[in-house]
């Protein structure tokens, strides 16, 4: 089954993990990472990357010395991960975006880069939201990125309630258009 197609699938499956009825694009997935200084990340997060869109484009960018931890909750898009990621640098984890600090190694627990986000977040429950946003700003050292992108601005006051200053970009080419928010860890 095609990647699209499976998307698809998965989105009319469940609705409140799957928040697109197709894909990223690589141009939305550029949009996601320009502000990402990969010569110096060591550590990065991406939570709900679906078909791996964003993955790929991360793994190419990212450090021989570095380490992504990627969290896909849905079964199929983890499972597919699992059988086309075999990049020595990459963990690949089927669980909630909620417990990040779980899988991290105490010394590394409020030392990442980078939490990449491509989660539904205006379809989940507020404390669900409030759960993984937190778990990600916990997660990141002082000046760490948080990026996130939706499709409407819904999510720009719940943002700068956590992060303060919260900057928003937009690209076209994608279905449909996209809104980013980049915010910064004080």
């Amino acid at each position: 089954m095609s990647s699209k197609r499976n998307f698809l699938k998965q989105f009319f499956k469940d609705r409140k993990m799957v928040g697109a009825v197709s894909p990223s694009t690589r141009f939305l997935g550029e949009r996601m990472l320009e502000n990402i200084d990969f010569d110096h990340a060591k550590g990065i997060v991406e939570l709900g990357p679906g078909t791996g869109v964003f993955t790929d484009i991360i793994m190419e960018r990212m450090r021989k010395d570095a380490k992504l931890l990627i969290f896909e909750l849905n079964d199929q898009f983890y499972d597919a991960l699992k059988a086309r990621i075999t990049d020595p640098r990459v963990q690949i984890i089927h669980d909630s975006a909620e417990n990040i600090s779980k899988y991290l190694p105490e010394e590394e627990q409020t030392n990442q880069d980078a939490v990449i986000s491509s989660l539904p977040l205006m379809v989940f429950p507020d404390q669900l939201r409030r759960a993984v946003v937190d778990a990600s700003y916990n997660s990141l050292k002082s000046k760490g990125k948080y990026v996130q992108f939706q499709y409407s601005l819904q999510s720009k006051k719940f943002l700068e309630g956590i992060f303060g200053n919260v900057k928003v970009g937009f690209t076209v080419k994608n279905f449909p258009p996209a809104f980013v928010y980049t915010c910064q860890k004080k």
